[in-house]
C-alpha cells in the first residue's frame, strides 16, 4: 500500500461543488480517518486576508506570515453529520462556504509562499493518525502524493452551479444561477491555470463524474476503488 508517514491517506480533488465534501465525509465515517478539508483552510486564510486589508493590493510575504500562524483542526460532529472546524481550540463560527470568501480562497492560492506555508501545515494533520481523508484541488498530486488512494470528484459547471443554488434557496439564503455559474467558471479557470499546483487528476486518480449520479453512486464507486487500493 502506498502510503504518506505511515498513515493510510485518501485523498480526493476536483472542482469546487462536484461532492468532494459529502464524499470525503462519508469515508472518513467509513472507515474511522480524520478528517482534512483543504478547501477550508484556503476559505479560512482568504477570509482572514480580506479581514486585514490584504487583498487590495496582496502582499504574499505577508499572506505567508499570517498563513503560518494557523492552528487548524477539523472534527467528525456525528450529531449534526457534519465537520466542526476549530482554529486555536476554539469553533470556527463565520460563514465560510459563501461565494464571497470562495473567491477569497482562489486569490490567496495562487501565491507559491502561502501554498508552501500550509503544504507543511498540512502534512503534519496526518502524522500519528489511524487514517486521513483529505479533500482539495491537490492532495493526490502535491500535498499527498503517495497517498493510498487518490479520487478527482468533478461534474459539469452547470450541474455544480444548479447544486450550489440550490443550497442556497433551501437554507432560505438568496441565489442568483447565472452569477453562481459565471464564479465557478471564473474560479474553475484560476485553478486549473494557475502556475503553482494547478487542479488536476493525479495519473493514479480514479475519476468519477458526479454530474448525474447520486451521493450514494459516487460513495460506492470510491468506496469500492479504496478496497481495491489496499484501505479495508
Amino acid at each position: 500500500m502506498k502510503t504518506h508517514h505511515q498513515t493510510p491517506i485518501i485523498t480526493i480533488d476536483g472542482p469546487s461543488g462536484a461532492g468532494k465534501g459529502t464524499l470525503a465525509f462519508r469515508l472518513a465515517k467509513q472507515y474511522g480517518f480524520e478528517l482534512l478539508d483543504s478547501g477550508a483552510l484556503y476559505r479560512i486564510v482568504g477570509l482572514m486576508a480580506h479581514q486585514a486589508g490584504l487583498l487590495d493590493k496582496p502582499d504574499e510575504d505577508k499572506l505567508a506570515e499570517l498563513t503560518s500562524t494557523l492552528n487548524l483542526s477539523f472534527r467528525i460532529n456525528n450529531n449534526s453529520q457534519s465537520v466542526d472546524i476549530y482554529i486555536d481550540e476554539q469553533p470556527l463560527l463565520a460563514d465560510i462556504r459563501n461565494e464571497t470568501v470562495g473567491g477569497y480562497a482562489s486569490v490567496v492560492a495562487t501565491f507559491a509562499k502561502v501554498r508552501t506555508a500550509l503544504l507543511q501545515l498540512q502534512r503534519n494533520i496526518a502524522i500519528n493518525k489511524t487514517g486521513l481523508v483529505a479533500d482539495g484541488r491537490d492532495m493526490g498530486t502535491v500535498v499527498f502524493a503517495n497517498a493510498a488512494a487518490k479520487i478527482y470528484l468533478t461534474a459539469d459547471s452547470q450541474a455544480r452551479a444548479k447544486r450550489r443554488y440550490e443550497q442556497l434557496i433551501n437554507a432560505g439564503k438568496p441565489a442568483d444561477y447565472q452569477a453562481i455559474l459565471a464564479d465557478i467558471i471564473a474560479r474553475d479557470d484560476r485553478d486549473e491555470n494557475r502556475a503553482i499546483a494547478p487542479s488536476r487528476p493525479a495519473d493514479d486518480a480514479l475519476v468519477i463524474d458526479s454530474s448525474s449520479l447520486t451521493a450514494d453512486e459516487v460513495f460506492h464507486q470510491a468506496w469500492q476503488f479504496c478496497q481495491q487500493q489496499g484501505i479495508v
